[in-house]
């Protein structure tokens, strides 16, 4: 079957799903497989539950080679990714592409929420950012889209690349370029260019680029990008500055728009440039400024980014989404200059650092020992490995015990780690 073919089949039923426990009536199901699942064993049970054709590229037992709901191809994920592409071509409309070490997923919530404010927006839902979060992403968009925004997430280079290739950019952010992934990039320089690979193809396809002002390697990595727009604290199209975090970011607007001051529901002044791109790319496409402002202010955070909750008379900034050494450095500093009178770090071991994760594990140690705290805990990863001075546990698991004997109260807590540690576990 082509996937001109397949892509009629599509615009009848146009759900696609790789997970059984999420079938719904009418969906397409993709039997996709992984070292340690095969979906082409559960396409059967997609069309029990409800599934109206099942994407498959091995013979399914007890199923009639002939059953017309059965659609074998070669490769089920390329022909998830093909499908999309071919999804994306019917479009022509703003595509814009998000890519970046750190804040990449708040970025793209706010420029959502910036966009959708004024134009029907399409995005990346949570953090479908991935091979298959990416044709997933293209495939929901709807006929009625004016905007779209996708998130790229990547660990090795040339994977941005192939998602370029059929989401086909023609706007695209790079947030920065940190110690994020270094084993899989092989150091800083290999990030930058692996992240870079959104700019390659936005030079060569004639796209724009929107690149924070103050980073000075986004200047370099953009050199030949025909239209580039420009945010930041002193230099860009839109331009300001921290206003104040006590604990929210409240961002003074000096450049740009009539705007002057924006309150965000964001902890963390690391979120600026969060923040001033979202503004950057609203102005950019014409959103009125009240809907801007509007948007940002009433963006709340609910996915463990840069998120306060509030537990036990305790003020507990949760940010335990992911970390590297950028990201965990930016959120210890930033905790560091909070004004309150008990403060207490509980921080996850950072992962994909490769040969640099021991040494980067005591420069957060190094770091925190330079500021005065009421505890710290770290959990898991290297952290156990090095010499350090405070309390250490082998799991969140072990940290949320801990965490329930110390009876902490009226105190502000930072507690951050690298997914894999689950540190959000510590609260449940």
């Amino acid at each position: 079957m082509t996937i001109q073919e397949l892509y009629k089949i599509y615009l009848q039923h146009p759900s696609v799903q790789t997970d059984t426990r999420k079938i719904k009536k009418g969906d397409i199901f993709f039997a996709l497989k992984g070292p340690n699942f095969n979906g082409n064993a559960f396409a059967a049970k997609a069309l029990e539950l409800g599934a109206s054709y099942a994407v498959i590229d091995e013979p399914v037992q007890d199923i009639p080679s002939n059953n017309a709901q059965f659609i074998r191809v070669d490769d089920v994920l390329e022909t998830l990714q093909s499908l999309a592409q071919h999804h994306r071509e019917q479009f022509n409309i703003p595509f814009i592409a998000i890519t970046g070490s750190n804040g990449k997923t708040t970025t793209k919530e706010l420029v959502y929420a910036v966009l959708s404010s004024h134009f029907i927006t399409y995005t990346t839902q949570g953090n479908l950012n991935n091979h298959i979060g990416v044709p997933l992403t293209l495939l929901s968009i709807r006929n009625d889209a004016q905007m779209a925004v996708i998130e790229m997430g990547a660990n090795h280079q040339k994977e941005i690349e192939g998602y370029c290739k059929y989401a086909e950019p023609t706007h695209g952010i790079i947030t920065n370029a940190g110690k994020a992934h270094l084993e899989g990039f092989g150091g800083i320089e290999g990030v930058k260019k692996g992240k870079g690979e959104l700019f390659d193809y936005l030079r060569a396809h004639k796209g724009t680029a929107f690149i924070y002002a103050d980073y000075d390697y986004l200047h370099d990595m953009s050199k030949g990008i025909e239209k580039i727009e420009t945010y930041g604290t002193q230099i860009g199209a839109v331009q300001g500055h921290v206003q104040s975090s006590e604990p929210f970011l409240q961002v003074a607007i000096t450049t740009g728009l009539n705007i002057r001051s924006v309150r965000t529901q964001l902890v963390g002044e690391y979120n600026l440039p969060n923040v001033l791109c979202a503004l950057a790319v609203g102005r950019y496409f014409g959103v009125p400024e009240a809907k801007m402002a509007a948007a940002i202010e009433n963006y709340s955070p609910s996915n463990s980014r840069s998120q306060m909750v509030e537990k036990d008379s305790n003020h507990i900034i949760l940010d335990a989404y992911n970390a590297n050494p950028s990201s965990m450095k930016a959120a210890v500093e930033n905790f560091a200059r909070l004004h309150a009178p008990k403060k207490v770090l509980m921080l996850g071991g950072m992962m994909e650092l490769g040969q640099e994760s021991i040494e980067e594990h005591r420069n957060i140690v190094a770091l925190i020992q330079s500021h005065a705290w009421d505890r710290v805990l770290l959990v898991g990863g290297d952290f156990g490995k090095i010499d350090q001075p405070f309390t250490f546990l082998p799991d969140s698991t072990a940290a949320k015990e801990w965490y329930q004997c110390q009876g902490f109260k009226d105190t502000h807590i930072l507690i951050k780690g690298s997914r894999s540690m689950q540190m959000e576990k510590i609260l449940e």
